[in-house]
């Protein structure tokens, strides 16, 4: 099926020509349509499915019918001040300019180009106020900048016609309900929501049923952890042992660029400290890094002037980097969606990834219940040299999965110390 059997204008299957697309993918299939109606939509697709241009296409054909209205009033009519007709919500400021950047690509050849303001934190807020001067059309935020940018005034979303939420699981793992909660007070009762997301937590269900109003529910099956094309691997190792493992991977497989994911920001910083000492080239990717750091982090693994990123789970959604041959699980992650969403950063666009998971004997329990949870049952590996010497035991962590998909494992949680912390503090001095 071609871009132009669903309806979209003649200048929008253009710039699908202009970016290679080969043709709309199912996703895009289900969801152009239904956005284009007027329907509110429910979707759940994988990560690198091409969900973004499936919101993208449509809400840019609407801006053009918007624009062909307004144009025909008399100019005395016309209103001076641009109002926010479509407001995208993401989790991440990688996500917010992926997101801007797919707009501007697909908008090249309108006839009016949109005025787009993708603003996020992490950077000042004074050039996204500058630009935000007369309005904007389309705006791509982080829930907590957009709301900075509405507390001066910046900015005005009682308009809205269209809301995106994307990745809209990842903005509750993340703690924005309440951020959430007070931008949809803002918003007009009368408008589109389109939700969008590889996976549904209950978080997004609840959400969904409160605000969608007989939505599109469109489910597409395949996901990362079963596609064909990523080679999962789960490979016993003792826990201090992981990062010489790691080097061996390194060298036997080949891998010119490679994702290594870690609980830590101090995990980040420390394995990419040893990876530097032993002569390869790595950079550690984490919240605390300013815009400008991050970004360059990722320019650098994007055009292989570094090979290994270390990265913590907000490189595991929003950052697309073609042809990343492997992810590595160095630290197993604590949910079976952000385990979906790491390996979702390779093989993506048909090319074969591999995906790598470290199993120390601590947590051999933990990647027993991810794998329940996702519907796995990977081999485990030993690799020559680096046999373990610990035991393995399926009682070696007790698990609990939380409200949100998060399992509990050895490490504690925030609110665990917290809880512990003041039991202490109760306790009478003896």
């Amino acid at each position: 099926m071609p871009f132009a059997a669903l309806a979209l204008s003649d200048q929008l299957v253009r710039a699908t020509q202009d970016l290679h697309y080969q043709g709309p993918t199912p996703i895009q299939q289900a969801a152009i349509p239904a956005v284009l109606a007027g329907h509110d939509v429910l979707a759940c697709a994988q990560t690198g499915s091409g969900k973004t241009a499936a919101f993208v296409l449509p809400l840019l054909q609407k801006y053009q019918h918007y624009r062909t209205q307004i144009n025909a009033l008399d100019v005395d009519s016309r209103p001076k001040h641009k109002s926010v007709q479509t407001l995208i919500l993401v989790p991440t400021r990688e996500l917010a300019v992926q997101v801007a950047e797919t707009i501007r690509g697909l908008s090249k050849r309108l006839p009016e180009l949109p005025k787009l303001a993708c603003v996020y934190g992490g950077v000042s807020i004074n050039p996204q106020m500058m630009g935000l001067r007369g309005g904007a059309d389309i705006v791509v935020a982080t829930p907590g900048r957009l709301l900075d940018l509405i507390a001066q005034n910046a900015l005005r979303i009682n308009a809205v016609q269209q809301l995106v939420l994307d990745e809209a699981d990842r903005l509750f793992d993340l703690g924005f309900s309440d951020e959430l909660n007070r931008i949809l007070a803002l918003l007009p009762l009368e408008r589109q929501n389109l939700f969008f997301s590889a996976t549904f937590a209950p978080a997004v269900q609840e959400l969904a049923e409160k605000l969608l109003r007989k939505p599109t529910r469109i489910e597409i099956e395949a996901t990362p952890v079963a596609a064909p094309d990523i080679w999962q691997r789960a490979i016993e190792v003792d826990e201090a042992a992981r990062t010489m493992l790691l080097r061996h991977l390194l060298q036997e497989r080949g891998w010119q660029r490679v994702l290594v994911f870690v609980a830590t920001q101090y995990a980040a910083e420390h394995v990419a400290k040893k990876l530097k000492r032993a002569g390869i080239k790595a950079e550690a990717f984490h919240g605390s890094f300013e815009q400008g750091k991050r970004s360059q982090v990722i320019s650098d693994i994007k055009a292989s002037r570094i090979q290994v990123v270390v990265a913590t789970d907000l490189a595991a959604r929003g950052i697309d980097i073609a042809q990343l041959p492997a992810v590595v699980n160095y630290d197993l992650p604590r949910s079976s969606t952000d385990y979906t969403h790491r390996i979702g950063r390779t093989g993506r666009a048909g090319e074969r990834g591999e995906a790598v998971s470290l199993i120390s004997a601590d947590f051999a329990a933990h990647f027993k219940v991810l794998e329940k949870q996702l519907g796995l049952k990977l081999e485990r590996e030993r690799i020559a040299g680096f046999e373990p010497t610990e035991t393995f035991s399926s009682k070696a962590v007790s698990l609990v999965a939380d409200d949100h998909g998060g399992i509990k494992g050895k490490r504690k949680s925030k609110k665990d110390k917290l809880r512990e912390a003041a039991a202490l503090a109760a306790k009478p001095l003896e």
